[in-house]
């Protein structure tokens, strides 16, 4: 696993680390992006489809049912936490959604950004500029999570409100803040129920949704 929600495969050629950079993105065909899904019947799957609908809503991404025309697709099911492989893996990929923790709207769609291809904010490669990771207060064998990777931040600035940011105790061994703002270290956030406006921006640039 990787920062936590982020599963690696067993065997592959792509480095997960550097997903932007070796393609990890599903294939745009005419002006929209199709990936297939599939939901365990373990769920009640207004959650899930919901979340899903947000996505479409605003970009040019089009969530379809599996059928056997399709090679690469995303199956939901509760297999241990809230988890996602980064980016588009060859043959189908699980998101771990396990009930009922992690069937929330926000958590659906943090999940599913990590499939398009998006890793954690607070990851990302300039992050240095705007918070202080503060390894003194993460639990021990926690603090790969927060390693920073090599991302392309497609022009968006850095934003707390993301769906894709940990909140400021997150992994924290002592209750006091493992992430603080440069700006002001008492600033609080990590409580996005839904993505944000950059987020959004970001699919949209990403996958050329205006192209």
């Amino acid at each position: 696993m990787l920062q936590g929600d982020v599963a690696v495969p067993k065997a592959t050629s792509r480095n997960a680390d550097s997903c932007y950079l070796k393609g990890c993105k599903w294939p745009k065909r005419g002006s929209y992006v199709r990936v297939p899904y599939y939901i365990s019947t373990s769920y009640k799957r207004n959650i899930i489809f919901g979340a899903l609908w947000s996505i479409e809503l605003t970009t040019c991404i089009r969530f379809v049912w599996k059928s056997d025309k399709y090679q690469d697709f995303i199956h939901f099911e509760s297999i241990k936490g809230c988890r996602s492989f980064l980016g588009c893996q060859d043959g189908g990929q699980f998101i771990s959604l396990e009930k009922p923790g992690c069937l929330e709207h926000g958590t659906v769609q943090h999940e599913v950004l990590h499939a398009l291809g998006f890793h954690h904010e607070q990851s990302r490669s300039d992050r240095d500029q705007y918070v202080e990771i503060l390894f003194e207060n993460i639990k021990e064998g926690a603090e790969n999570n927060f390693e920073k990777e090599e991302t392309n931040n497609l022009g968006t600035p850095y934003d707390f409100t993301s769906v894709m940011h940990y909140g400021k105790y997150a992994f924290s061994k002592n209750e006091n803040p493992t992430i603080v703002a440069k700006s002001d270290p008492n600033y609080d956030w990590g409580r996005a129920t839904k993505m944000s406006a950059n987020d959004i921006a970001r699919v949209n640039r990403l996958y050329g949704c205006c192209e």
